[in-house]
């Protein structure tokens, strides 16, 4: 039976550590967990404590480390620079199967035809962290503020940059495209980029690419090409 998996942001090397309010509340007050029950932390930075309870207290649990691993970054590094939505229950779903499926950056976009531009970070965070911890990893996407997409245009520094759009242009399918371990990827909102924005991005040497056949919404887009860049 897997052991009850926690998120603190800063774990200490030491041989005892003292929980964070929230973290001890769940442990105690939510799963009534007991001195002795072992549990595993992570920092989201690719740090793996397993630890036993020396004091169940529902404000500062303390535990002793009996186990500490380290796993390295993926290999492939992948951001994808989504647009803001309207509706923010569908941003919000994106960001979970993202983080599921360990993307490592995600840059949200305010571009032209953006509709919602209010962003409550520590709501997404939240929710990076839950979905972190469910599909049990160690390694927390990097979420930025919302940026706008010229500035993300101009000043990426990723090896590979490629743009999705619907706009009638040659577009090459992601799917027969060679895939390098730092890349970027830039997706519109519901209206899509304008064909400004769109030549920007190749002026800036994006390559622009087509997810597929059909035309899908943009939380959409944002899974089906995390998934396809991740898993090649």
């Amino acid at each position: 039976m897997a052991l009850p998996y926690f998120f603190e942001a800063d774990l200490l090397h030491a041989s005892q550590l003292v929980l964070s309010e929230e973290t001890s509340k769940h442990c105690v007050q939510v799963l009534r967990m007991k001195a002795g029950e072992p549990l595993q932390l992570t920092d989201g930075k690719g740090h793996l404590i397993t630890a036993a309870i020396t004091e169940a207290d529902k404000k500062q649990c303390v535990v002793t480390v009996t186990q500490t691993q380290f796993t390295e970054r993926p290999a492939r590094r992948v951001c994808i620079a989504i647009s803001l939505l309207k509706n923010a229950n569908r941003f919000e779903w994106f960001l979970e199967k993202a983080t599921e499926m360990g993307v490592a950056e995600i840059v949200p976009l305010l571009c032209a035809r953006t509709e919602k531009q209010r962003f409550r970070w520590d709501r997404m965070q939240h929710i990076l962290v839950a979905a972190m911890l469910q599909s049990e990893q160690t390694w927390l996407p990097v979420l930025h503020e919302p940026k706008s997409v010229d500035e993300v245009i101009a000043s990426t520094t990723y090896g590979q940059k490629l743009v999705a759009h619907c706009a009638e242009q040659m577009k090459q399918s992601i799917n027969e495209l060679p895939v390098s371990n730092d890349v970027q990827l830039l997706i519109g909102p519901e209206g899509d980029f304008t064909l400004t924005e769109i030549q920007m991005a190749l002026t800036h040497g994006f390559e622009a690419v087509t997810l597929g056949n059909t035309r899908l919404r943009t939380e959409t887009a944002g899974v089906v090409a995390s998934a396809l860049l991740i898993n090649r």
